[in-house]
């Protein structure tokens, strides 16, 4: 499989690519009727499909086959800030999403530099990595809330904020076990402030470290999606 197409109402009898698709497979792939397809609809399926009609505004199929994706043993959801520059942001989600992240959560913290991030765009972005990878699901993406909301109604499973603390001996990669379900909240390039590291700790969040180096925003967040996929390896 060298290429994978996006249908999400595929699985309620939408046997049809949307207009972008289609161009891709009619006009760049140059795809013909009776050619076969792959299409997932981001929920964990993947379908092979015949094309019927190759028009480029919209490639019609009909299902040959069907497969699930295996389901995984562990869950990652990292709650990152939006990081100044939205290029950072948007980076950090393709590749969170090409290594393998289940859902992602944008937090507004005392010394967040930005509040707000275009969902829309941001979805597109995971979309379009999930199909570069070659993965069934979608991430579920979460709009920006404030870090005390997301603290008390929101994280789950084991829970880790990582805080950049030269004393703190606890490594990720250190205290994760596998097969487990993982919440990790990333700060902004100012850090948590003293009252939110204490909300965390005081909601059974664990204070772990990713490593010698200080880190990027962007970059300590593809670091806790990369390290604990390594563990669940």
């Amino acid at each position: 499989m060298k290429n994978l197409f996006y249908q999400p109402d595929l699985s309620t009898g939408t046997l049809h690519l949307d207009a972008e698709e289609s161009r891709h497979a009619t006009r760049v792939l140059r795809k013909k009727a009776g050619d076969m397809i792959h299409v997932t609809d981001g929920k964990g399926n993947l379908y092979g499909c015949r094309i019927t009609d190759p028009k480029s505004e919209r490639c019609t199929f009909v299902i040959e086959s069907t497969e699930q994706e295996k389901a995984k043993p562990f869950r990652i959801h990292i709650a990152i800030a939006p990081t100044k520059n939205a290029d950072r942001i948007e980076w950090f989600v393709e590749k969170a999403v090409e290594i393998g992240v289940d859902e992602i959560s944008f937090v507004e913290c005392n010394n967040s530099e930005r509040v707000s991030i275009k969902t829309e765009r941001i979805e597109k972005i995971a979309i379009s990595a999930m199909k570069q990878s070659l993965k069934f699901s979608v991430p579920k993406i979460n709009s920006v809330r404030q870090l005390p909301d997301f603290i008390k109604n929101s994280a789950s499973g084991r829970k880790y904020i990582a805080f950049v603390d030269q004393n703190n001996p606890d490594e990720l990669s250190k205290v994760a076990a596998r097969n487990d379900h993982y919440t990790v909240l990333i700060g902004p390039e100012g850090d948590f402030s003293p009252a939110e590291l204490d909300l965390a700790l005081q909601t059974d969040f664990k204070k772990v470290a990713l490593g010698p180096s200080r880190l990027r925003t962007e970059t300590a967040g593809v670091v806790a999606c990369h390290t604990l996929n390594l563990i669940n390896f």
